[in-house]
């Protein structure tokens, strides 16, 4: 690191988990995010501030006036602007030594392997079943980990589904595809807007902790968010040995 990387890390490099060595590691990682709205907004801006050397926004909407509530990336001068194009500048704007990269697509599944074998972790801050499910499944195709996240109305939860852990259970074992639920759309049931704050922050200090190698990962656990009442509950959830995305790789593990 050159002196002004040690000046804009040092909070990061006086913790002892952390230290150069950890820090070495965020700005040598790749950090794909899936979604550039709520979710995404915190999580890119934490990881951009933090030291995470290459991003990669992908989202192929544009900026609304209705975003601007609770997706913090974006401002009133950029309405009408694909919002990974808006995120790009957003983030090089708090850190210009980084790399990001705008994808204003909808990834399909094999641009979401390539992505997902290309990244050090991914982050999941879609707002549907079908996003989360293809995500869920390039990146155990990839043995890269996921950090998952959603929130509607006053809800929150969220993951950590990684295959290097053979124990561990991916999305599919937690939200089965066949199960019947239905996407539910902030359009129509809203959102409270510090809600995705909450969880795309702590999305992006799990993804932290998993490019540095500290502390305990939410692999195993699926954090729920009382927003009301400001309440957190975690529970452990275990891996189906008859999952259809991750049971072979665990077999093979």
């Amino acid at each position: 690191m050159n002196d002004n990387q040690l000046l804009r890390y040092s909070r990061h490099i006086l913790l002892d988990d952390i230290g150069i060595e950890g820090q070495e590691r965020l700005l040598a990682a790749h950090a794909v995010i899936i979604g550039a709205g709520g979710l995404g907004s915190p999580a890119a801006l934490y990881l951009a501030s933090g030291g995470i050397g290459r991003i990669t926004l992908v989202d192929d909407d544009t900026v609304d006036l209705t975003n601007l509530q609770r997706q913090v990336m974006h401002t009133t001068e950029r309405i009408g602007q694909p919002k990974a194009d808006s995120g790009r500048a957003a983030l090089l704007a708090i850190n210009p030594d980084i790399e990001v990269t705008a994808l204003r697509e909808r990834a399909g599944p094999a641009r979401l392997l390539e992505l997902a074998r290309s990244a050090t972790v991914v982050l999941d801050c879609s707002d549907n079943f079908a996003t989360r499910h293809a995500v869920n499944r390039a990146c155990m195709e990839a043995g890269t980990p996921l950090v998952s996240g959603a929130v509607i109305r006053f809800d929150g939860q969220l993951s950590v589904f990684d295959p290097r852990q053979p124990e561990a259970p991916c999305y599919a074992c937690v939200f089965p595809e066949d199960s019947g639920a239905e996407d539910v759309a902030c359009s129509t049931m809203g959102v409270f807007a510090p809600l995705v704050g909450v969880v795309g922050a702590v999305q992006a200090a799990e993804a932290m902790k998993l490019v540095a190698g500290i502390g305990r990962p939410l692999a195993g656990r699926l954090l729920l968010l009382d927003g009301r009442a400001m309440e957190w509950t975690s529970i452990g959830v275990a891996r189906n040995p008859a999952c259809p995305v991750c049971a072979a790789r665990a077999r093979a593990a």
